[in-house]
């Protein structure tokens, strides 16, 4: 049953998500330079800081912290085999044919559109960055989740770049003209997509 009168706060998301990240390894620097990798050279004067800030907004959206939390779960109860059979075999052994991690990863790329479908794919071809570590199946860490989340993320920050260099070429500008924001999460005016 729905419970209207039950309202979690976007702050202790926004909160939750980056620390459920952290705690399994992932910081935002990391997918920063996942996304520094793939935008750089189409973008004169990015900067690192400039992705760091791309990556906070998305990080910012509903659709990808709720699919960050409900992976990232599903990850640790494999890992401490909770999960009914044949899940549990299935999740932790990451099994070729099991989808849903990427089907839930791309719920929230979808938010972002084509570039971020594009760049999604490519990622989770590629294994770029952190992505490649999460994916690597070695020691008793479950990642099946945590690896396609984290090349969402990537992508959409990506995706979120390439619009905004085509708003920066229409004014005359690169992102040399722009200096970085670092997004406070407690500020919500400034979160556009």
């Amino acid at each position: 049953m729905h419970d209207k009168n039950i309202r979690v706060p976007s702050k202790e998301v926004t909160k939750a998500t980056k620390e459920a990240l952290e705690k399994r390894g992932v910081k935002v620097e990391d997918i920063a330079e996942i996304v520094f990798k793939m935008q750089s050279p189409y973008n004169e004067g990015l900067l690192i800081e400039h992705c760091i800030d791309s990556v906070e907004r998305v990080l910012c959206k509903r659709e990808v912290q709720h699919s960050v939390l409900v992976g990232i779960e599903l990850d640790i109860l494999a890992e401490k085999k909770l999960l009914s059979e044949p899940l549990q075999s299935i999740i932790a052994s990451d099994e070729g044919l099991f989808g849903v991690d990427e089907t839930l990863a791309l719920g929230s790329v979808m938010t972002y559109g084509s570039i971020a479908l594009t760049t999604y794919g490519h990622l989770d071809k590629n294994k770029i960055g952190i992505i490649k570590k999460l994916d690597t199946k070695s020691g008793e860490g479950v990642h099946t989740f945590l690896d396609d989340l984290v090349a969402s993320i990537a992508a959409c920050a990506a995706s979120r770049i390439a619009h905004r260099t085509r708003d920066l070429e229409e004014e005359g500008e690169t992102f040399a003209d722009v200096p970085p924001v670092i997004l406070d999460s407690t500020d919500k005016s400034n979160t556009e997509m």
